[in-house]
């Protein structure tokens, strides 16, 4: 593999491109050759073809004979789909990408993608991609005709396309860290410098992973460059913000610190249950029948709901499967740090909802002390009150977002939320440390008080994680509790499902907002004789 540091150096003499050697036979040799994926890889190809051949016949040379090709083994490359991110990855028996040579051309055409975009505002992904195809044609066909003018060695066709490929994954997809986005059966990636990689699998496996960079420097740089490809949302990662939090395109989760750690650490969690219902997590073996038609009923009379457990729970992909119960036509907003929930991506289920994401602002402050640009949950809330909304959905609450969240419930009955705890009582404790988070100016009282009087029912699960001993992962629902104002503004608590011999939620003492579920389609023998009617 090249040295990175060499990399731009080593642009000015590469050794590139052979015309095709069946060239002259118009679409044949494309027609034959190219890859068998969706027509953008073909588009990618024919515009490197079109460009190269112009670029040979300007010079006067004809078709390079294959002895003076530069043989350079089979390469790892990987293909692209018709929105520029790469698929699975096609390794050959020897050799890997030159990652230095495709990040050096990466950060050219990054460049002029960034000066170009400055004259055409409001350009869309699509439109994107598309420049920054013609932009990476651009380059490799310059660096080629001073090759052909040179008298250079030249790679194969095969490389021309992957090479471009692999320049293209590393502008518009994730690089090295695509292929294991892309794996099904991944759920977490851990990121302890750039060779400390491990692969958490769906069944609880944990698998050494490949190098991700070549550095731990190659590994900032590539999360720096994450952060400012986020659309209109750019995110600072920098030494004066060392912490970042990212959503990619897929929809994963990325949190990463460095400089405040030994080495960069990455954490990307993967989303894998996106478009779920009630049903498939009852057949998940998540919750029984009996808490699934509760919940259901909960979410349709307009209850306020927290979910609550540990992380990897499954908290996020409960809350979609609740969303789902809502009628399509029911206008809501959501709002969050980062985009999890993904509502908006699914329009025949939710067909009028505004998505809100904040925004942290850059590292410079304001006149009030804010970061420039920052826009804060509290913003987006303000903003949702003039929005038509029937019910406003908060995401996580880690910190003082659950002030929003306290006031989403104010605004409109029917929220949701999630929040981390080992219990659904020690999920009380928590929001009221979050709350107490925000400043003096919130009292423990004015938090109890909160809960008490805006949230509905607290959701727990639990996750049982047995992999180490040759079993499985297992999440379920281990009780729900219904919260109501009681003495000195406390929470009063009732167990409406408890915990059963093995551990999964079993009917207790109805809430006595039993009727409203009733209304709402709830048959009240579901929670009579183990929730069998």
């Amino acid at each position: 593999m090249a040295d990175p540091t060499n990399a731009a150096a080593s642009l000015e003499n590469l050794p590139l491109f052979a015309e095709p050697e069946h060239a002259g036979a118009g679409d044949e040799w494309t027609d034959q050759h190219a890859l068998r994926g969706p027509a953008g890889q073909s588009d990618l190809r024919r515009s490197l073809q079109a460009r190269l051949a112009s670029a040979t016949a300007q010079r006067g040379r004809g078709p390079v004979p294959a002895g003076q090709h530069a043989r350079r083994g089979d390469d790892a490359f990987a293909r692209l789909d018709p929105n520029g991110t790469m698929l699975r990855p096609m390794t050959g028996p020897g050799g890997e990408v030159d990652w230095g040579l495709v990040r050096a051309y990466r950060e050219q055409a990054a460049d002029q993608l960034a000066h170009a975009l400055r004259s055409r505002e409001g350009l869309d992904d699509a439109g994107r991609r598309e420049l920054g195809r013609s932009i990476v044609v651009e380059l490799l066909a310059d660096h080629a005709e001073r090759a052909l003018t040179k008298g250079l060695p030249i790679i194969t066709p095969d490389e021309q396309i992957q090479l471009a490929e692999a320049i293209m994954a590393a502008l518009f997809g994730l690089g090295r860290l695509q292929p294991l986005v892309d794996d099904p059966d991944i759920e977490n990636i851990e990121i302890n410098g750039h060779d400390n990689v491990h692969l958490i699998y769906d069944d609880g496996r944990i698998v050494e992973g490949p190098a991700v960079a070549d550095s731990d420097e190659e590994l900032i740089e590539t999360l720096s460059f994450l952060a400012t490809r986020t659309g209109n949302n750019e995110r600072p990662f920098s030494p004066s913000n060392p912490r970042l939090h990212l959503r990619l395109r897929d929809g994963s989760r990325l949190a990463a610190t460095a400089w405040i750690t030994p080495r960069p650490v990455a954490v990307i969690r993967k989303h894998r249950l996106t478009d779920i219902g009630i049903k498939e997590l009852v057949d998940l073996d998540m919750m029984s029948p009996a808490a699934a038609a509760f919940l259901a009923a909960a979410v349709r009379s307009r209850k306020s709901l927290v979910v609550s457990g540990a992380q990897g729970a499954g908290k996020t992909t409960l809350v979609r499967a609740l969303t789902n119960e809502l009628d399509p036509m029911e206008r809501i907003g959501t709002i969050e740090t980062e985009y999890e929930l993904h509502l908006h991506d699914m329009p025949e289920r939710h067909r009028r909802i505004v998505a809100w994401e904040a925004r942290p602002g850059s590292g410079e402050r304001g006149p009030d002390g804010r970061a420039v640009g920052e826009i804060t949950l509290d913003d987006l809330v303000f903003d949702s009150l003039r929005m038509n909304l029937s019910r406003l959905i908060v995401g996580e609450v880690r910190g003082r977002e659950v002030l929003p969240m306290f006031k989403a419930m104010q605004s409109g009955a029917g929220s949701l939320s999630t929040t981390h705890a080992h219990s659904a009582r020690a999920a009380i404790e928590r929001l009221v440390t979050c709350a107490m988070e925000a400043g003096q100016h919130v009292t423990e009282s004015f938090a109890y008080r909160q809960i008490a009087e805006h949230i509905d029912l607290i959701v727990q699960i639990e996750l049982i994680d047995n992999s180490h001993a040759g079993g499985k992962r297992r999440r379920y629902i281990s009780e729900i509790i219904a919260v109501e104002p009681g003495e000195h503004g406390l929470p009063a608590i009732t167990d409406v499902f408890q915990p059963g011999p093995d551990g999964h939620a079993v009917p207790g003492t109805p809430p006595i907002w039993l009727s409203d579920l009733e209304r709402a389609g709830f048959n009240p023998r579901l929670l009579d004789h183990g929730g069998v009617p």
